[in-house]
């Protein structure tokens, strides 16, 4: 299939405004503690060894993603010297493969520790293991009713030289609600679950929990290592902790199109599929080539924010899958003119938060679903 040329859609990635979120995020820690660039889900979709690289060279210390086939493409692609965590096992996995390429596996349960320690034996080499427990989110973990046996066995395969036990780690389920009693609750469990793996004789080289809003708000979360993810692409974890703007992160992404047709219509003229927005004067519709199978959501029909001509409009009726038009008020941009989906507050630009709001989601879903067709260009503003 031919590569969609630039001018109809692209996605800028800032690479600059990627390496200065880390240096914000790195300057809220205390000097011990490390950070890990997740870059899972294609680094929400702006490009993981891309993005992996410019977060390195920004200071991260690991890199961290979901599963054992992203991790695998890092290392393929030449990032081999550097601390790198997956997370998101299945029964099956290449487990021998992760062990080869020196990843930090993670093990929330017998099966898993299971099928590592076997794939140990057969590659001759010793896996880097971390054990997750369930404090609390109910996904996945080992729950601490079943942690001690969890850590008994994966001990005993530390003492036959198939594993060793790099790290203790767990997850927060609403870390981005200030104030909300669960991240007490949960880092109370933590503790106590560290507590019993290092009297056992656990000696982790990471400890952690905290995801981009700890990072950003709980100090006390942090231990050895924080795993940043949204807040390194400029986004805010979650509208009560304020937007990305506010809370000193600058945009990754930005989201542009350009407009491929405008044309004079009556009073009364429907728009789109379903009449769902009839125009209510003579104005004019110009047409946006983006729609649904470029990500843009179908929930946002009649509400998603536009910038064209220097003004923020709405899209009037349904989002398409290929396409939808915006009422333009009697303006009349030069087709090929800029439209801004999403991008910089600063600029005047809505922003990937603006579209989760009236899309009813979150901001990671927005950058994350953008289509395979729509081109990344890479630019750096420096910094």
């Amino acid at each position: 299939m031919p590569e969609t040329p630039p001018h109809r859609a692209r996605a800028e990635i800032d690479l600059g405004a990627l390496r200065a979120n880390v240096r914000t995020l790195r300057a809220r820690l205390a000097p011990h503690v490390r950070t890990m660039a997740v870059v899972k889900a294609d680094a929400y979709g702006h490009g993981a060894v891309r993005c992996a690289l410019a977060a390195l060279e920004a200071g991260a210390d690991w890199l961290g993603t979901a599963t054992p086939h992203e991790a695998l493409a890092l290392r393929a692609a030449g990032i081999t010297d550097v601390p790198l965590m997956c997370w998101l096992w299945t029964p099956g996995d290449p487990w021998d493969q992760g062990i080869e390429a020196g990843l930090d596996m993670s093990v929330s349960g017998t099966w898993a520790l299971e099928e590592v320690a076997a794939a140990a034996e057969t590659t001759g080499k010793r896996a880097r293991i971390q054990l997750k427990a369930d404090t609390g989110l109910g996904r996945n973990g080992c729950r601490p009713a079943d942690w001690p046996a969890l850590v008994a066995r994966a001990l005993k395969a530390q003492a036959r030289g198939l594993v060793k036990v790099t790290g203790l780690w767990s997850h927060f389920a609403c870390a981005d609600e200030p104030h909300h009693p669960s991240i007490a609750a949960q880092l109370d469990t933590f503790r106590s679950m560290l507590d019993h793996a290092e009297k056992a004789g656990v000696e982790p080289e990471v400890r952690h929990i905290a995801n981009s809003a700890a990072a950003l708000t709980l100090p006390e979360s942090h231990f050895d290592l924080v795993r940043p993810g949204i807040a390194l692409y400029g986004m805010s974890p979650g509208p009560k902790l304020g937007t990305g703007a506010e809370l000193g992160l600058r945009p990754v992404m930005s989201l542009k199109g350009s407009v491929a047709l405008v044309k004079q219509v009556p009073a009364g003229h429907g728009v789109s599929y379903g009449h769902h927005y009839v125009t209510e004067g003579e104005t004019t519709l110009g047409l946006v080539p983006l729609g649904y199978a470029d990500g843009v959501p179908r929930h946002a029909s009649g509400r998603g924010p536009v910038l064209i001509a220097g003004r923020v409009r709405t899209i009037s009726g349904r989002v398409a899958m290929d396409q939808f038009v915006v009422d333009l008020g009697g303006d009349s941009p030069e087709p090929g003119s800029e439209a801004v989906l999403f991008g910089s507050e600063e600029r005047g630009e809505p922003t990937a938060e603006d579209w989760a709001a009236v899309s009813g989601t979150i901001a990671y879903e927005i950058v994350t679903r953008v289509g395979a067709r729509v081109p990344r260009l890479c630019v750096d503003s420096g910094n």
